[in-house]
């Protein structure tokens, strides 16, 4: 990430029925637009099975050599299959808890989401719920952070 070019994203939904072909994947899709419009470049959207250990393995490829943001949509529930927090924890070296509480504080829904916000290298991988709703509900409450939070992560010049 330089100090002018748009700041690059990638979207991961985890959902066993999206990659079954059993269910469309609108959150990941609504994220994209929110992302896009807010001034982002997508540059990967993809899907990976429920479960901690998938959901690590990807994060892990996802912010391989990347500066820029991850956003998950999926799996922050309570279903058993619901462990992208606990994939998540494995991989990041540093939480970012102010984020994440921020994020749950916009809907009475969001005290049900148990996703997490961290820093893996120059990359901040942030969990969203997977409905098109609730995603975009909770990103929207930091969004407009999360480009000084990623230029001091990159080590950039910000204004002060």
């Amino acid at each position: 990430m330089s100090e002018h070019s748009a700041i690059e994203a990638k979207v991961l939904t985890v959902s066993d029925g999206v990659i079954a072909g059993t269910r469309v994947d609108a959150s990941g899709g609504a994220l994209v637009e929110l992302l896009a419009a807010n001034g982002f470049a997508v540059v990967e959207q993809c899907v990976v099975a429920d479960g901690a250990d998938e959901v690590a393995a990807e994060l892990i490829r996802l912010a391989e050599g990347f500066s820029g943001l991850i956003v998950t949509t999926g799996g922050t529930g309570f279903a058993p299959r619901d462990q992208t927090p606990e994939g998540t924890r494995q991989v990041i070296e540093r939480e970012a808890p102010g984020l994440a509480e921020a994020m749950r504080l916009v809907n009475p829904l969001g005290r049900l989401s148990r996703g997490i916000v961290g820093i893996r290298g120059q990359a901040i991988i942030c969990n969203t719920p997977g409905s098109p709703k609730g995603c975009v509900e909770q990103l929207a409450a930091i969004i407009d952070v999360l480009p000084h939070a990623l230029r001091l992560l990159a080590d950039l010049p910000v204004a002060h």
